[in-house]
């Protein structure tokens, strides 16, 4: 008896106490007197031919899915697709990039050091402790009191691990470089129940830089998970800047037809600028509701305002191959509750619940990308087959080999799923954790590298990009050239 009231009375004092400890959440904007410029309008043309566009999104799953991301982007990057005038690899078409949580992570860096300088990541991130600065005691009555009012960690956890050992200070702006692709880092904004996307469209709304936002906040509030981190803040009190709803907002806002998502998050953007009750948004893990990290493009696509966006009317013309990998990290759990008539038990029960949702949401996901890409490969048919000869000359120099049904958009899923049955074995039981043994690191690169190997649609759409570009398999060279 006198050891529980001595507990009990741990934990009335770690209660008290978190009143007197200040957290660090934020608001990690920066407000402005002038409005913020808009989103882009167009995803980034690199300059080369533009016959091969790559979009890349990762979901969540801590290290475990970044390291799955960085085997992909590993792999894309041995791929050769381009000889002349220069060698070019998949990797050099990455327009656009997205992710979620762990995923979150590679997308970010990848964005940030670019094509030729994001190899380090596995020594900078994978095998390094990104646990070492937060609060994982869940024996420590102060703990338990900042759980109850909130989240245990806030900015000094992972956002300044992540400051201090891997993006060093940078911001947004360090996005901004001509061979950049377009970033999208996902969170989950609790207020409105809707995707948070780190955009200039919604900074602007916020009366906000997000130039100046920190890499580190951006991303350590798409992996905010729930009780193990407070909520990531942004200040929604701004002054007048002058903001006015771009035009895909208002027509969405307007429109019944509209896709629900997109009519979902304009009135997000909208909320931030009437709502009365909105001083401040609150952010979580962007898995909360999107765990694969594709909103970033859904909603590009579904609010572009012609049949070629979220490409230029240039790259539309000149595409040939548009290849989409989903990167999904994602585990089956082995739980053995299904042999026996009662349970599961309470945790077993809350992870199942926590798991069915996600698995349904992934599903649906996968569902209306997949049908959002095909709807939008005829339309950008029907609009490359409506223009006049001089516009695709003047757009891609020449009329020779002109097929304006020659496009092909792929989706490609990757997951566990695509490997053997020991290989899955193996990687199920690798927990979602921001630390990792090297062996299990290495082990899941290994696996986004061959996911991507084994899949017949991608190493067909591959080879149909080599062909065009002239470029011999091994067997041709070993037998003297094409037959």
């Amino acid at each position: 008896m006198r050891l529980a009231m001595r507990a009990a009375w741990a934990v009335v004092a770690g209660v008290s106490a978190a009143g007197c400890v200040a957290s660090d959440v934020g608001p990690i904007n920066t407000l402005t007197a002038h409005v913020g410029q808009a989103s882009p309008e167009f995803i980034p043309d690199m300059g080369d031919d533009g016959s091969t566009v790559v979009g890349l999104s990762f979901s969540g799953g801590g290290t475990r899915a970044a390291a799955f991301a960085y085997g992909v982007l590993r792999e894309l990057d041995d791929t050769i697709i381009d000889e002349h005038p220069a060698t070019r690899s998949l990797v050099d078409d990455i327009r656009m990039i997205s992710g979620a949580s762990g995923g979150a992570v590679a997308a970010s860096y990848f964005g940030y050091r670019g094509r030729d300088d994001y190899r380090d990541f596995r020594e900078r991130f994978l095998i390094k402790d990104a646990e070492a600065y937060l609060r994982t005691s869940t024996l420590s009555p102060l703990n338990l009191a900042r759980a109850l009012n909130g989240g245990v960690n806030d900015r000094n956890g992972l956002a300044r691990w992540l400051e201090d050992n891997l993006f060093n200070g940078a911001t947004y702006a360090n996005f901004r470089r001509p061979d950049a692709p377009i970033v999208w880092i996902n969170a989950s904004d609790i207020y409105n129940r809707t995707p948070f996307l780190f955009t200039y469209d919604t900074f602007a709304a916020l009366c906000s830089d997000l130039d100046k936002v920190r890499l580190s906040d951006a991303v350590a509030a798409s992996a905010a998970v729930p009780v193990v981190f407070a909520p990531v803040v942004l200040s929604a009190i701004m002054p007048k800047c002058g903001y006015s709803q771009p035009a895909w907002l208002s027509r969405a806002l307007a429109d019944p037809d509209a896709s629900v998502r997109l009519k979902a998050y304009a009135g997000a953007l909208k909320a931030y600028q009437h709502a009365d009750r909105l001083d401040y948004v609150k952010l979580l893990d962007g898995g909360l509701t999107d765990n694969l990290g594709i909103t970033g493009f859904t909603i590009e696509r579904s609010s572009a305002g012609t049949p070629y966006g979220p490409l230029s009317p240039a790259a539309a013309v000149k595409l040939r191959t548009l290849l989409f990998i989903v990167a999904d990290a994602g585990r089956e759990d082995d739980v053995d509750w299904g042999e026996t008539i009662h349970g599961p038990g309470l945790g077993d029960l809350l992870e199942a619940v926590t798991n069915t949702t996600f698995s349904a949401a992934v599903r649906d996901q996968l569902d209306a990308l997949t049908f959002a890409v095909s709807e939008w490969r005829g339309e950008l048919i029907r609009y490359r087959c409506s223009l006049p000869a001089e516009t695709v000359r003047r757009y891609r120099g020449t009329l020779a080999g002109w097929n304006c049904r020659d496009i092909r958009l792929v989706v490609e899923h990757l997951s566990f799923q695509d490997l053997d049955a020991a290989a899955q074995a193996k990687l199920n039981r690798v927990p979602t954790r921001l630390k990792l043994p090297v062996e299990q690191v290495d082990l899941t690169i290994a696996a986004g590298r061959e996911a991507l190997r084994a899949n017949d649609s991608f190493q067909e759409a591959v080879a149909e990009i080599r062909r065009h570009a002239g470029v011999l398999d091994q067997q041709q060279v070993a037998s003297g050239g094409a037959n």
